[in-house]
């Protein structure tokens, strides 16, 4: 199958923000290796927070509130196939990072430094599915594509904190009570709802919903289950569901473009 990148469609430049529940600081620095290994100049950041990158997430990291300081410092890694992470500041007694609000990523964009900017557009406190508050996500106007990720596992379970961040919002999303199972079609209703994962991106980006954790065969089968149901339920809500897993890279096991 091909890599995410290719079945994305991804183009010569742009913006990618990542919405949803777990899983989308892993997406953002595997699709980053990915489009850098095909050459592209990679910048990856947030609007939010993240954990301090390992080296084999990303080998540099820029520090600084100026994004013209970030600008300056990439500039000193010149050629193709770069990739670089950049924060506004370590956040004091934690292993976490501050980002930057949505017009710096405009600024980066615009510097034609970075041929992709990848957003982390949202937090889970690393649940696996989530749905989003008044002020979440925190997607730049100017993303090009919005991936919103939920996690498979949480099918069968029951509807709480423990597998879902702000699970009230969600069980009223998914229209079911909290301790409820969640089943396909409530999973499907919380991704279709202009509320979901989805809410706020920018009329002219293109949508897709990254099922993850598809560990087994018949997860694997429940994403297709979960693809059929949006299918019918909202149609045009994402140009493809893709079921696939992310951990040590992007494995991709199906995906449903949009009518079929």
């Amino acid at each position: 199958m091909e890599n995410f990148a290719e079945i994305v469609g991804i183009g010569p430049t742009g913006v990618i923000s990542i919405t949803g529940g777990g899983g989308k600081t892993s997406l953002m620095f595997h699709l980053a290796r990915q489009l850098a290994y095909s050459g592209k100049r990679v910048l990856t950041t947030t609007t939010t927070k993240i954990l301090v990158p390992s080296a084999e997430e990303s080998k540099t990291l820029l520090v600084s509130q100026d994004p013209e300081v970030i600008l300056r410092h990439a500039k000193a890694h010149p050629g193709a196939g770069m990739h670089v992470s950049a924060v506004s500041a370590h956040i004091p007694r934690t292993d976490k990072l501050q980002g930057f609000p949505p017009e710096a990523i405009r600024t980066f964009e615009d510097s034609g430094e970075f041929d992709w900017v990848v957003v982390e557009a949202d937090g889970a406190a690393r649940k696996p599915l989530k749905a989003p508050a008044a002020h979440e996500p925190v997607i730049p106007g100017n993303s090009s594509i919005v991936v919103a990720l939920a996690g498979l596992e949480v099918l069968g379970r029951p509807l709480g904190e423990e597998m879902v961040f702000r699970s009230e919002l969600a069980g009223e999303l998914m229209q079911i009570p909290q301790g409820e199972t969640i089943t396909v079609p409530a999973l499907a209703r919380l991704l279709a709802h202009p509320s979901g994962g989805f809410k706020g991106a920018p009329p002219q980006a293109r949508r897709f919903i990254f099922l993850n954790k598809a560990d087994t065969p018949e997860l694997q089968e429940r994403g297709g289950e979960v693809a059929l149901q949006l299918k019918e339920i909202a149609p045009s809500v994402a140009e493809a569901v893709i079921v696939g897993q992310l951990r040590q890279e992007i494995t991709l096991h199906r995906v449903y473009p949009r009518g079929e």
